[in-house]
């Protein structure tokens, strides 16, 4: 592999490597580089060497090659510019189609070219040959050579674009245009086989997408736009399978379409629901499902009504119509009859799939029995109003098949209206999803069912009747269809009858036990005569063992219902077991099947790359060893026309040379050639040299001479020319002397316009001038009017501000002045605050007085009759001394609680007229807790009265 320091050296390359014809090199050249790790930051560069590449692959049908270069491209640009992988692999399918195209129009074109004019003209022996060889024709046989390989190669280039572009959220629109191109070339060119595996390519990818969620850049089909993108794909799908016809790839694209609204819970756009139904109605025609066709024409009546603002009357009479016929066309007994329980299970889970896809809820439980049948569309079309829209043909062959009773001419009076709604339909106006709505295909059924209701009725009239009777009534069919229809009917015990070819008669069974009719009548009827009975004869109350036996009957019956529910539960379980069992069983033998498979397939792809890489290594080989010989045959063709021109005889033998040896041979060759030429030019140097130096001393005089001669044919001419040119002049002056003379009559004119065009001027120039000059005034006087409009606000704005600066030191001295009140005011306030405390001091101290001397006196007046208790008042001395001494001095405040310990328990002063002395106190006390100051000059002292707290012994 070559390395190259720039991508744009490779490029470089592989343009040199085409421009000589070898392209396989050129892209083997820009596969290495791009598969290189080297190279795997983006750059523009890449862009242009991947389109160069998709060129050469798509030239040459390098589908592989092309593959492993995207993948590459796709990891180079993912997270920084992937709308450059965009670009290239557009370019890529485009260039591809064009290569199909050009293809299918060359194949065309050559069957023109083969066309023979002349039909009588033999043809030639090889064209019969390869006829009865091949068994071709021209056409198929230039199809196969020519445009199957392009197209081969086309389906391939889809194929891995869409495995590039899968579970990649920033390329989802790519993906969906290519899946829908890849649509369209099934379909424009009938290609099933090839759809089939689309469809299971993209049915893989979204099965990857919800497998792996982990994945980075995977879509979100929660998001709107992914989810659009993907019902597009699918809806393009179902549309392109019902074109092609393949009805089972039609309808595993409808479950498609289900489980992608099932997976993200939304319902989409009513357009697509549309065309959902559509093809939904035509899949269930086609499988002869009438009552899943019904069922469907039912929705898409119910979703064009409601959505469809621009559906005309017409159309929606037609849809209903539909509608109704369609419901009709189910056949009127029930196919399960006389089934078998696992039938039955079949039939309900096929109910259960099908009701999901039309979508009509159904209950999931064993015990429901409620199913999808025409009874319940009937009355769903009543309730749901669709009988009023439907045109009058159908409505009266609605009342006349199902409510009517006409045993006799029930065919012949349907067969007209039968007629006129076969004749009803065409195109849809507005209803642009249904295209075309044809009541015909419904016809048939119509007929079947109407045959049907008159063999029912004529079972209930008649007991015999001829055939040729039967088929009078029955205009729509002859007896041989009518028999197969009564088959049917008699099989699904929807009538009983018989038909005797001996006696040419029908025998209508009434008599049978087994007819449903008989047996409610017989039961009913048995029911009656029971009552009667009883009335007439009624029963005699006597005592019996079954009286004694039916209190607890009750309890034995429901102990026997409660045992056969147990049974019954323990069955569904041991089932369900049963069928858990095989369901794992099958899985297990389906996983190792398809371990097995794997690995076989692994194994077989192991086997076939190394059997390719085989056949390549001997493919290079031989094409070496080929290249080899026909370079040693030309060399010794070459070698062989040499000697023979020289006339030498050829030494070489061609069957043991090889390309060594003739490589020697002519190296030999070439060299003594070389030498022998040498010595040729040597001498033939030689010679020239003394040719040129012999002519050079010939021809020295010679040229002196003709030197000489010039120089006297130079100087003649000049003189000649000199004249000429001196009579030119002359010739000149005089016709510009002429010339001066006319114009000078002209002069007076010229003056005369000179000075009116001046004068002209001037005036304009004075004008402009004038108004030029008003325009300045006017723009000067208009300045100086501004600007002393702008010296007036200035000025007004000096004003006002040193007015409001002027206001502003008047309201500042104010409140400074303000200022100095209050706290003249606040100092009076406190000096009166301090003269009250000191009052309240003062009266204090009087009291204090005055209960000192009132106790002193009581005191003494003790003291006096007991003169010895001499030591008590030694011992009360010392305390009225400490009492004395603890008594505050005057201008000292003592707490409340400290005057309450002095006193003791002694009884309380005396009211005087200082009544309100507690309550001036509790002022003087809240003045104290509001101002620091007050209690500092009431109390004298913070310090002092601190201590006094701390010394409380509480």
């Amino acid at each position: 592999m070559t390395s190259f320091l720039k991508p744009e050296n490779a490029l470089k390359r592989a343009e040199e490597l085409i421009n000589v014809g070898q392209k396989q090199d050129a892209l083997q050249t820009l596969h290495d580089l791009i598969t290189s790790k080297r190279y795997r930051a983006w750059q523009k560069t890449l862009e242009r060497i991947m389109f160069k590449y998709v060129e050469l692959c798509v030239d040459m049908r390098k589908g592989r090659f092309a593959k492993d270069g995207l993948i590459q491209y796709r990891i180079i640009c993912q997270q920084v510019n992937v709308s450059s992988l965009e670009e290239v692999i557009k370019h890529f399918m485009h260039l591809s189609t064009e290569k199909a195209e050009q293809a299918r129009s060359q194949a065309q074109a050559l069957e023109e070219a083969l066309d023979v004019d002349d039909l009588e003209a033999d043809k030639r022996p090889e064209d019969l040959m390869l006829s009865y060889v091949s068994g071709e024709k021209g056409k198929d046989r230039s199809d196969r050579e020519l445009v199957t390989p392009w197209f081969k190669f086309l389906w391939e280039t889809y194929r891995t674009v869409l495995e590039i572009l899968r579970n990649n959220s920033k390329l989802e629109a790519l993906y969906a245009m290519t899946a829908h191109r890849a649509f369209q070339f099934c379909k424009q060119y009938k290609r099933t086989t090839e759809f089939r595996r689309l469809c299971e390519i993209i049915r893989n990818h979204l099965a990857n997408l919800n497998k792996y969620r982990d994945q980075r850049d995977r879509p979100d089909l929660s998001a709107p736009e992914s989810l659009q993108l993907y019902l597009d794909t699918r809806v393009e799908q179902l549309k392109i399978a019902t074109e092609l016809e393949l009805w089972q790839e039609a309808f595993r694209s409808v479950e498609d379409i289900h489980g992608l609204m099932c997976l993200v819970k939304k319902t989409p756009k009513p357009s697509l629901m549309v065309v959902y139904y559509v093809k939904l109605t035509e899949i269930f025609w086609i499988s002869s499902s009438h009552l899943y066709h019904a069922y469907a024409w039912f929705r898409l009546f119910l979703l064009q009504k409601s959505f469809n603002k621009n559906l005309s009357q017409k159309d929606l009479q037609l849809i209903a119509s539909s509608v109704v016929l369609a419901a009709l066309s189910v056949p009127p007994h029930d196919r399960t009859h006389g089934a078998s329980h696992l039938e039955l299970e079949h039939e309900k889970e096929r109910n259960l799939r099908m009701a999901n896809l039309i979508g009509f809820n159904l209950e999931t439980k064993p015990e429901s029995r409620e199913m999808l049948s025409r009874s319940s569309l009937l009355a769903e079309l009543a309730s749901k109003g669709v009988m009023s829209c439907v045109t009058q043909e159908v409505k009266d062959v609605y009342h006349l098949l199902e409510h009517e009773f006409h045993p006799s001419d029930l065919a012949l009076k349907a067969l007209p209206l039968i007629t006129k709604i076969s004749k009803l339909g065409g195109k849809l106006s507005t209803a642009s999803s249904v295209p075309e709505v044809q009541l015909s295909q419904y016809v048939p059924a119509l007929e079947r069912l109407a045959t049907m209701r008159l063999l029912q009725q004529v079972s209930n009239v008649y007991q015999t009747m001829k055939i040729e009777t039967l088929t009078g009534m029955i205009p729509f069919f002859d007896f041989s269809v009518v028999e197969k229809i009564a088959v049917d009917a008699v099989k699904q015990k929807f009538v009983s009858m018989k038909v005797d070819h001996m006696k040419n008669v029908v025998i209508f069974c009434k008599t049978s036990l087994e007819s449903d009719g008989l047996r409610d009548h017989l039961a009913n009827f048995a029911e009656q005569l029971n009552k009667a009975r009883q009335m007439i004869y009624p029963p005699d109350r006597k005592p019996s063992k079954l009286g004694a036996l039916l209190p607890t009957l009750t309890e034995v019956v429901a102990k026997e219902h409660k045992r056969l529910l147990a049974r019954k539960s323990i069955i569904e379980k041991r089932k369900e077991e049963q069928e858990r069992q095989l369901l794992e069983m099958e899985r297990e033998e389906e996983s190792k099947r398809l371990r097995l498979q794997k690995i076989t397939e692994e194994a077989e792809q192991r086997r076939l790359a190394t059997e390719y890489e085989q056949r390549k290594n001997q493919r290079i080989l031989r094409e070496i060893e080929e290249r080899e010989i026909e370079e040693a045959q030309a060399l010794l063709q070459e070698a062989e026309k040499r000697i023979k021109k020289k006339g030498k005889k050829p030494i070489i033998e061609g069957d043991k040379i090889t390309k060594q040896t003739l490589m020697e041979l002519t190296l030999t060759e070439q060299l003594r050639e070389r030498q022998e030429m040498e010595k040729k030019l040597q001498k033939l140097a030689k010679t020239m040299d003394y040719l040129e130096r012999a002519k050079r001393e010939e021809a020295a005089p010679l040229i002196e001479a003709a030197y000489q001669q010039r120089l006297v044919e130079e100087r003649l001419l000049h003189e000649r020319e000199q004249q000429q040119e001196v009579e030119v002049s002359k010739q000149r002056h005089e016709g510009d002397l002429k010339e001066k003379e006319r114009l000078a009559r002209m002069m007076g004119n010229k003056e005369i316009y000179e000075v009116r065009v001046v004068s002209h001027r001037q005036a304009e120039f004075n004008r402009l001038r004038r108004e030029r000059e008003e325009r300045i005034s006017r723009i000067l006087q208009s300045r100086r009017q501004e600007r002393e409009k702008l010296r007036k606000l200035k000025y007004y704005l000096k004003l006002e501000e040193e007015r409001q600066q002027k206001m502003h030191e008047e309201e500042e001295a104010r409140k400074r002045e303000e200022a100095e009140r209050r706290k003249k005011e606040e100092a009076e306030r406190l000096a009166k605050l301090a003269e009250i405390a000191e009052k309240q001091r003062q009266r204090e101290r009087e009291l204090e007085e005055k209960e000192k001397q009132r106790r002193e006196a009581l005191l003494g007046r003790a003291a006096e009759p007991a003169p010895p208790a001499r030591p008590l008042e030694s011992v009360t001395a010392p305390a009225a001394a400490a009492a004395a001494a603890a008594a505050p001095t005057p201008g000292k405040y003592v707490p409340k609680f400290r005057r309450t310990e002095r006193t003791g328990t002694d009884p309380p002063p005396e009211t005087d007229r200082w009544s309100n002395s507690s309550s001036s106190r509790q002022d003087g006390d809240r003045w104290r807790s509001d101002d620091k100051r007050t209690s500092y000059v009431a109390g004298g002292g913070g310090s002092r009265s601190s201590s006094s707290w701390s010394r409380n012994p509480r």
